[in-house]
């Protein structure tokens, strides 16, 4: 399992955050304070808070698949935390 801290602050973000991963067969869960929701539901991302960066754990053991994640991923990711 591999963590990384990411930032959805538009809904445009959002949008494009779920239509990236849903390409992939892997778990994702976004973690907000006590809240965990599964990544590819737009409608539990929105019940986050957006204006704080949010935890995304990326579930699989294919270092392969999850360098093509993290590829991915890096307009979302938060390098400030």
């Amino acid at each position: 399992m591999k963590t990384v801290q990411i930032m959805l602050n538009s809904i445009d973000k959002v949008k494009n955050f779920v239509n990236d991963i849903a390409r992939f067969d892997s778990d994702f869960d976004l973690i907000s304070g006590r809240y965990v929701i599964d990544a590819k539901s737009i409608m539990g991302i929105f019940s986050l808070d957006l204006s704080k960066p949010i935890t995304l754990s990326i579930h699989s053991t294919d270092e392969d698949e999850v360098n093509k994640i993290l590829d991915t991923l890096k307009p979302y990711i938060d390098d400030e935390a």
